[in-house]
């Protein structure tokens, strides 16, 4: 167990995510971001994928599996961004966990939690009965886009790589490059903390101040 102000810390971001106050911050953040730009703050089209990491020893066997595409043995996180690439919704599963499995969960909340959602956009993972499962029963269009035929290497896809990004904004936080909360919900509540300090900047940043000024005329 950890000892010290991290302890402390930690006890209290889990106490203010099951209260519902990180989503609460991530939440008016991400509106007033929108509402800056000229957007509409309530998000309509959202944009989800998923990355898996290596858990460190302090996350325990029943939450941490064996991604067998990534060759990882960790946690797989899962998010739902707006068409800015802000964070909506972030789930933490064991890296074993399908992104199909994982994927119902994660628009299951987000239908109770935000109805005005009708359409998502993921890649080829998400493809197949969870399509129909999507229109049939929580009224959202899932719509998938692809690689092109004999891509190699990264390429930018439209619209996935506004995730992505989010998911690069997430790695850019060290501790994030790997999973060490014992918990899944203490590493979403953690995941949360590293984007509402990146929103916070993005809100506070100021343009580039002129070296010079133009002398008004007499």
């Amino acid at each position: 167990m950890r000892n010290g102000p991290d302890a402390g810390a930690g006890a209290r971001s889990a106490r203010w995510h099951r209260a519902g106050v990180v989503a609460f911050l991530r939440d008016q953040l991400r509106r007033q971001i929108c509402t800056g730009q000229g957007r509409c703050p309530w998000p309509v089209t959202l944009i989800v994928d998923s990355q898996s990491v290596k858990a460190a020893e302090t996350v325990s066997k029943a939450t941490r599996g064996f991604d067998a595409g990534k060759k990882i043995n960790g946690r797989k996180r899962h998010i739902a961004v707006d068409t800015l690439g802000l964070p909506v919704m972030i789930t933490v599963t064991p890296a074993d966990t399908t992104d199909r499995d994982a994927a119902r969960e994660l628009l299951w909340r987000l239908r109770v939690m935000q109805p005005q959602i009708t359409q998502i956009w993921a890649d080829s993972a998400y493809a197949g009965q969870l399509t129909t499962w999507s229109d049939d029963f929580l009224k959202m269009t899932l719509k998938t886009v692809s690689r092109p035929r004999g891509a190699k290497g990264f390429v930018v896809l439209p619209r996935r790589w506004k995730v992505e990004r989010t998911l690069g904004w997430i790695m850019k936080s060290r501790r994030n490059v790997r999973d060490y909360e014992r918990l899944p919900q203490h590493s979403e509540a953690h995941l949360t903390w590293a984007l509402i300090t990146l929103m916070t900047r993005r809100l506070t940043r100021k343009g580039p101040q002129p070296r010079w000024s133009r002398k008004s005329p007499a």
